[in-house]
């Protein structure tokens, strides 16, 4: 990687500053990767939990609350069942993750106990926070345990996940908690010192959203995890798009959260970026905790109207019908460019696939004649629709 990049992509100090102004009060959500907390067998090692604890302790207080996002359930399995590599079924994974997970929340325990700060263990699957009533329950409960003083370990529910309800790996999860909890802060702890070029120089800072950083992170997983850079850039502009500052911390360093808070240069620290705004949490819910059932295809016209007057999409502007949704459903609308499509936009349909296929170009007034009932003269209305580029 060249250092003409490098030079522009970095931006600056002054960020460090803010984030060490900012984050003087408010939640914080630390994410540990399995490599920072086992050794090369697997196997969990205490003391680097004992540590972690000591430093995410002074984290809690009045102003100042942290979620601890844990991966090692799966890992902690593999050592005490003796195997030698990551099972390659989902089935196995499960096996792993029941085994390891109780000994992972049972570390966390004792390491909290000599602060005694209660450890709560919060188990999460994609349909929990896909689920709106789900999603808010599970605010409404970690918002309880911080008034307690208790610290949530937060893991995937990997025991009864599978592929369609499964977030992937910990960095999204994390990613989905801090908007959960709507987090200032979004600390990943990895084997990594931060996001590095091909000569091993670690990037100090830069916009999440620089599309430069994709250069500079290739994808990969450790013997024990699912996780790499690129999913780590991926989940920090998941949580960016919030509001949030997102750091890249090498884990098995100590001193790094407090380095960090400090308003030192260490890891990479990813900034949000202010000219895009922070999506509410409803808007950030729809375009990056849902999954989208279908598609649809709009005309130019139409794609105008939702990026530049932040109109709702009629059925008069959609060209093609993809997929098989429900009435309520989250879909993309993509608009035709060179070489493909493009998408612009996600929101909630109000008409299931097999009626936007036969109401699909049609002025609003005649839904009715055709369906035989009206949902309204938007197929998705603006309140239910977020631009995506």
């Amino acid at each position: 990687m060249s250092q003409e990049v490098d030079d522009t992509i970095r931006i600056g100090s002054p960020s460090r500053a803010e984030l060490k102004k900012l984050t003087r009060s408010g939640r914080v959500v630390v994410k540990i990767g399995s490599g920072v907390l086992t050794d090369n067998q697997g196997r969990i090692e205490p003391k680097t939990i004992r540590r972690l604890a000591n430093e995410i302790a002074p984290l809690c207080g009045l102003r100042h609350w942290p979620f601890v996002v844990s991966s090692g359930a799966i890992a902690v399995g593999m050592g005490i069942l003796g195997l030698k590599s990551r099972p390659r079924t989902m089935a196995g994974l499960q096996a792993a993750a029941a085994v390891g997970q109780s000994k992972l929340v049972e570390a966390w325990s004792q390491a909290f106990s000599k602060f005694e700060i209660p450890v709560a263990q919060v188990l999460l699957t994609h349909a929990d926070l896909a689920n709106r009533k789900r999603f808010l329950n599970a605010r409404r409960a970690l918002g309880e345990l911080e008034r307690r003083h208790a610290v949530a370990v937060i893991n995937e529910n990997d025991t009864v996940s599978f592929e369609e309800i499964a977030f992937g790996d910990n960095d999204e999860l994390a990613a989905q908690v801090s908007n959960l909890i709507d987090a200032h802060l979004l600390i990943m702890l990895s084997t990594a010192p931060g996001v590095v070029n091909e000569s091993g120089v670690r990037l100090p800072e830069a916009l999440a959203s620089d599309g430069l950083l994709d250069a500079l992170a290739q994808p990969g997983a450790s013997r024990f995890g699912k996780g790499g850079m690129m999913s780590k850039l991926r989940s920090a502009r998941v949580a960016s798009a919030r509001g949030a500052y997102v750091a890249i911390l090498e884990g098995k360093r100590p001193g790094q959260i407090a380095a960090l808070l400090d308003g030192q240069d260490v890891g990479t620290l990813l900034l949000p970026d202010q000219a895009k705004g922070k999506l509410s949490s409803r808007a950030h819910w729809i375009a990056h905790t849902l999954r989208p059932a279908g598609k649809l295809v709009v005309d130019a016209g139409a794609a105008n109207a939702i990026l530049e007057q932040q109109k709702s999409l009629l059925a008069s502007g959609v060209k093609s019908v993809e997929g098989d949704f429900a009435e309520g459903d989250p879909v993309d609308i993509a608009v035709a460019a060179r070489g493909g499509q493009q998408i612009i936009a996600r929101g909630l349909v109000r008409y299931s696939a097999d009626q936007m296929a036969r109401i699909q170009g049609l002025p609003s007034t005649a839904i009715e004649g055709v369906l035989g009932f009206s949902s309204g003269d938007a197929v998705i209305h603006r309140d239910d629709l977020v631009i995506l580029s």
